[in-house]
């Protein structure tokens, strides 16, 4: 399908339904986020091929997504819950040792493989997905000290990952990358500042009551538009959307999130454009490559199990190993990494669609420790 119009968008949204569906399953506790990428896979590039990723169109459509995804993921970090932030020290701490044992194995596979890209092979295995990983605590309903410790810590690792992308995987570009990252965390910063005025002056509530009563969605509206002006920035400074929508999703969840405003963002993102970028995501592997290039397999199998490894370093700071694999998830990271290596001929060839494949192996793995750990919800908490 060279186009993509309403027949392309009926397609994806049928097709998107997989991830309910499996979700339904008990037995199996099935992410929804991965049965829409399943769905991708066999409508994509590795499968029928009855889409085109590559269309402008849907490319765009799913970058809409992407951006709202991690929108609401900042929103859903309880930034004003003081157990959380009397756990972000130990956190931190945790973060920290993942990286530096990422680091290590990061020489390593880089080596073995002799691809020269050990700081971007760290990046990707200490990174981590809120975008995945959240939206699984949420779904099985984990709670406790522990939980709410491993949120901020995902939350950290996703953060510093999506800055230091930019300045691992092309180097020449690393201070250009950096001041684009400065300058959105500048202007998240000053939407902070305006929003807690526009708060504390009592005009926000005057503009939620009216908007409610005009059904006129004015909150959204202006969300919305603050949000596409930072995307905007970050594209026109080659830093990724992710960015974009994660800082101004912990804006809005620091200065408090309205109801009205959560169930907007959960129709329009949840109902539509997220498992459009998740069935997009799908349909743009590329997994077939993999079988012209064998080592490639193996170093998407390194990179997969090397994540897994570096986060299970978690556990010397006792913490319970399935919440440790849980923080392993990745998605935005290597998206990022194998769209900007491929568009920029950074990679060479089948290393991008190793990295997503290696992306797999810790959503599968986090899959699992996410069902483990909740049967075992009461040992999840600190003594």
């Amino acid at each position: 399908m060279s186009s993509f119009g309403f027949s392309g968008l009926a397609l994806v949204a049928v097709v998107g339904m997989a991830g309910p569906l499996l979700a339904s399953l008990p037995r199996f506790s099935v992410p929804v986020v991965i049965g829409e990428l399943a769905a991708g896979l066999v409508i994509g590039k590795t499968g029928l091929a009855i889409v085109d990723a590559g269309n402008s169109t849907f490319t765009f459509l799913a970058d809409i997504g992407f951006a709202l995804v991690m929108f609401v993921v900042g929103t859903h970090v309880p930034i004003h819950d003081a157990s959380l932030r009397s756990a972000v020290p130990r956190a931190v701490l945790r973060a920290v040792l993942v990286g530096v044992v990422a680091a290590g194995l990061a020489v390593g596979i880089a080596t073995a493989f002799h691809t020269g890209h050990a700081p971007l092979y760290a990046v990707l295995m200490a990174s981590s997905s809120a975008a995945l990983a959240l939206p699984i605590i949420d779904s099985l309903g984990l709670s406790g000290p522990q939980v709410l410790s491993v949120t901020a810590q995902i939350a950290i690792a996703d953060a510093a990952s999506i800055v230091l992308l930019p300045l691992v995987i092309d180097p020449r570009k690393a201070p250009e990358a950096a001041l684009g990252a400065l300058a959105v965390a500048a202007c998240a910063g000053v939407v902070f500042v305006i929003l807690r005025w526009f708060d504390r002056a009592g005009y926000r509530e005057r503009l939620h009551q009216y908007s409610e009563k005009r059904r006129f969605a004015l909150e959204l509206r202006i969300n919305l538009i603050i949000l596409f002006g930072l995307a905007t920035l970050a594209v026109t400074t080659h830093v990724s959307i992710m960015l974009a929508g994660f800082a101004l999703g912990l804006v809005v969840s620091a200065i408090g999130e309205p109801r009205r405003l959560a169930r907007q963002l959960f129709g329009i993102s949840e109902g539509f454009f997220s498992p459009l970028f998740f069935v997009w995501l799908g349909a743009s592997l590329q997994v077939r490559e993999l079988g012209e290039h064998p080592r490639f397999i193996l170093l998407a199998v390194a990179l997969g199990v090397g994540a897994v490894l570096a986060h299970s370093a978690g556990v010397v700071l006792r913490q319970p190993m399935s919440l440790a694999m849980l923080s392993a998830a990745q998605l935005g990271v290597p998206v990022a990494a194998a769209t900007l290596g491929t568009q920029e001929h950074l990679l060479v060839a089948a290393e991008p669609s190793a990295l997503m494949l290696g992306a797999l192996l810790t959503i599968a793995a986090t899959s699992i420790a996410g069902t483990v750990a909740g049967r075992r919800q009461p040992a999840t908490s600190d003594r």
